[in-house]
Formats: structure tokens, C-alpha cells, sequence
């Protein structure tokens, strides 16, 4: 028994190494769509989407605390936005891209209102496949953060968006890969955040754009199309 055990526990420490220290760092290839689109800056599972005025919440997380518009990208965000947030487990591929081409205006890190939350509760939710997502995750408004602003083009007019990149309590860093004054092409690779967190993407609410996704949708990161 005793032997059972330690080989139990050997191949337990083995996985947990092959995951930790390679499993989370692969980079597949991945491929834009030809069809014009904005696509995910994350793989992942949807966890809302939601059209929200300034001052609108964006979600209701529990009673008495709601995420806005500003709570999310820590911006004092005077205009109607879409804002479509991915939940990326350890398992998901953790490389961010870029949604839509542009120029970086922006890079900002925002550190957690205290320690990070844990953000166990979207991700059992997502497992389970149980609505709203959502539910009781503090950390879409208390963690820490990098937002990125991008000057986007989108059929010839300007369109301007955040990336919103979230931390989990075990993060090890959150990265971005280009400086602000750096022109990104869609679908290249953006960034990273080691060990499980979360993607927002914040874009004006222009009433030509249809979201494509919808909560409980799994994504790819540079090729699923959100929004068109």
C-alpha cells in the first residue's frame, strides 16, 4: 500500500509538472478568419456579454456589489460600450492576441484592492455550464489588471477598444508584448497572464456592430469572430 501511495503521489507531482511548466505555455498556431470580423483576444468561455450606458451595470456579481463600465477598465468611460468577458481556466491556452488592428494608445497596470480574489466561483459555474457565470466572482472588479487601449479601424471609421487583462489570486504576471505607439495587426500574438484568469473586451457600442457570441460560448483566441 504504502508503495501504491508513493507512486500515486510521484505521478500526481508528475502531471502537475508537465502542466505547470509546459502544458500552460503552449502556443498553437492560430489563424484570423478571412471574413472581416473583431475577433477573441482569448480562448475561453463566454461569461456575459452586455450592452451598457456609463453608470449601467454591466453585471450584477452578488447583492450589493455590481461591476460597471468604469470598474472594469478603470476608466472614467463616458460613452455606451459592448463589453464581452472570457473566463480563461488553467486549461485554456493562455496567450492573448489582438482583436482588431490598430495603434496602442494606452497601457496602464492597475494592482488589486487587497489580495486577489480566488476566482473558483466562474470556475465551477463554467464547468457546470450553470447561468449567470458570473455569480459571486469579486474578482471582475477587486483584482488586479493591465487595460490596454487601442486606436482600432474597423470598415474604414475609427474604433477604439480596451483589452481588459484580469489576474487570478495565483497569477504570476500579467504581459504585454508591444509599447504604446506600437501598431498591431489582428490576430497576432498581444500578451499573456500565467496561471487562470480573465479577458475583457470593451468596444464602443456602435448600433452597425452584432455581437456574434453569446454566454457559455467557447472561444478562440485570434480566430473566433465576436463581433461583426
Amino acid at each position: 500500500m504504502t508503495l501504491a501511495l508513493v507512486l500515486a503521489a510521484t505521478l500526481l507531482m508528475c502531471a502537475w509538472v508537465f502542466w505547470r511548466f509546459y502544458w500552460f505555455y503552449r502556443d498553437p498556431l492560430r489563424h484570423p478568419p478571412a471574413a472581416p470580423g473583431i475577433v477573441s483576444p482569448a480562448d475561453g468561455t463566454v461569461v456575459y456579454v452586455k450592452r451598457a450606458a456609463p453608470g449601467e451595470d454591466v453585471v450584477v456579481i452578488k447583492r450589493g456589489l455590481a461591476a460597471r463600465i468604469a470598474d472594469i477598465v478603470k476608466e472614467d468611460v463616458r460613452s455606451p460600450k459592448v463589453v464581452i468577458g472570457i473566463f480563461m481556466s488553467p486549461f485554456d491556452v493562455h496567450y492573448n492576441r489582438v482583436p482588431l488592428a490598430g495603434r496602442i494608445s494606452m497601457i496602464r497596470s492597475h494592482p488589486g484592492s487587497g489580495r486577489n480574489a480566488h476566482m473558483g466561483p466562474m470556475h465551477w459555474r463554467s464547468v457546470l455550464g450553470v447561468s449567470p457565470r458570473y455569480r459571486n466572482s469579486v474578482h471582475i472588479v477587486s483584482n488586479e489588471r493591465t487595460v490596454t487601449r487601442i486606436e482600432g479601424t474597423y470598415e474604414a471609421r475609427p474604433l477604439p477598444y480596451y483589452i481588459v487583462q484580469i489576474g487570478a489570486r495565483t497569477v504570476g504576471g500579467i504581459e504585454v508584448f508591444g509599447r504604446v505607439g506600437d501598431h498591431v495587426v489582428r490576430g497576432a500574438k498581444f500578451g499573456i497572464i500565467r496561471i487562470g484568469s480573465q479577458v475583457d473586451l470593451v468596444l464602443p457600442d456602435d448600433p452597425t456592430l452584432q455581437v456574434r457570441v453569446e454566454p457559455g460560448q467557447k472561444v478562440r483566441a485570434g480566430e473566433t469572430i465576436l463581433v461583426d
